[in-house]
């Protein structure tokens, strides 16, 4: 087994102070067999990146990758794993997280059993787009490179039974919504809006800045605020168009009803959204405010229709 830390090193030197940011965790086997004939598991750490000026990232990120063999998958070897990694983060200048995201619902008792303990929240959510990025990255250039590559087409994973949408509750559904667009090259100062809650991510580089990136506008005169703080705490990770239903995926598999749409306009959202993931990395956007001339958002969140894995 061997670790290994990505990435640069941090311009921080002496104490680390404070919290630093979260961390995004996979923990799951790779399409690589080891000496003993099973599949090899691995423990992915990457830090959720902030966002700074013309949407780029605004840090270092702490990138971190050690091997598991089949025999050693349980929360025990992930604790320990966890901890090195949290010392390994901090020799490097790294602040430690305060919050784990893990993005796997199959793994999500065995990472909560070894965050605990450690001081780890767990936040059970697909909104860990720099981590899937990253795995994406390594499934294309690192492990068909590595002995034991299974190479060829693999038997596909069963299908896990998504959940049925269900309606969003009353207090959170607001006065009114509507279609909005923005281009890439606008996202890119999301940093200086006036925000009440916000999720930004940093922009995919290989965007086209002059591409249409869709999204929501979410109205309500009396409860923008309550319902910004209630879908931030829905951690929500994409739209799509399911036939004529417009649904919100979030957490890790949540799935709200948003609306239904007359054919003609849910094929045209359909297709924004299929545009969007050649042209713009997959960006979408949800805006929560008080009134459509309102210059404040009360809350905006960047989404990306990334795979699930």
């Amino acid at each position: 087994m061997t670790d290994v830390r990505e990435g640069g090193r941090a311009a921080v030197t002496g104490a680390i102070q404070g919290v630093g940011p979260d961390w995004e965790l996979d923990f799951y086997s790779r399409p690589i067999l080891d000496s003993d004939g099973k599949k090899r598991w691995e423990l992915l750490i990457c830090s959720t990146p902030g966002v700074g000026e013309e949407g780029r990232p605004i840090a270092e990120s702490f990138r971190w990758v050690r091997a598991c063999p089949a025999s050693s998958v349980n929360s025990i070897w992930l604790r320990e794993s966890l901890q090195l990694a949290q010392e390994q983060a901090a020799a490097a200048g790294f602040a430690p997280p305060r919050r784990l995201r893990c993005w796997r619902a199959s793994m999500r008792t065995m990472v909560q059993r070894a965050a605990e303990g450690l001081g780890l929240e767990l936040i059970p959510s697909r909104r860990t787009y720099a981590l899937v990025s990253w795995l994406q990255q390594r499934e294309r250039e690192v492990y068909p490179q590595e002995d034991g590559f299974m190479a060829g087409p693999l038997a596909p994973p069963p299908q896990a039974i998504r959940p049925v949408p269900v309606p969003l509750p009353e207090a959170a559904r607001g006065d009114s919504w509507a279609w909005a667009s923005l281009p890439v090259a606008a996202l890119a100062g999301a940093k200086e809006w006036d925000t009440g809650f916000a999720g930004l991510v940093p922009l995919p580089e290989d965007a086209d800045p002059e591409a249409a990136v869709p999204g929501l506008r979410l109205f309500s005169a009396s409860r923008a605020l309550a319902l910004a703080g209630w879908l931030a705490g829905l951690e929500p990770v994409r739209l799509e168009m399911v036939d004529r239903q417009l649904v919100l995926e979030a957490g890790l598999e949540d799935r709200w009803l948003l609306a239904t749409l007359p054919e003609p306009e849910a094929d045209a959202a359909r297709q924004a959204f299929a545009e969007a993931r050649l042209r713009a990395g997959g960006l979408q956007f949800i805006a929560v405010q008080a009134r459509e001339s309102d210059q404040r958002f009360e809350g905006f969140w960047m989404l990306r229709d990334l795979p699930d894995g």
